[in-house]
């Protein structure tokens, strides 16, 4: 669905990176965990965040670094510097 104009919709919650410069350390939330690595920006719907290691929402880590990561937009329940 577009604004008149033939262009697609873009999810609110892009807006919420626009703040971010590249290289900074966020924290991205979804349903049942969270990731924190460095903000590597935006690309075909997703976030790339670079030596990103992911917790469980109790802050527990799941998993080891990882050198990229690509959350897709539509997972995203908070983003957090």
């Amino acid at each position: 669905m577009g604004f008149g104009f033939g262009a697609p919709c873009v999810p609110r919650i892009v807006a919420l990176f626009d703040t971010y410069p590249i290289g900074a350390t966020l924290r991205i939330g979804m349903d049942s965990s969270f990731w924190i690595g460095s903000f590597g920006g935006l690309q075909d719907g997703v976030a790339l965040l670079t030596n990103a290691k992911l917790f469980s929402n109790v802050g527990t880590p799941i998993d080891g670094h990882r050198p990229v990561v690509r959350i897709p937009i539509r997972a995203i329940t908070f983003v957090s510097q």
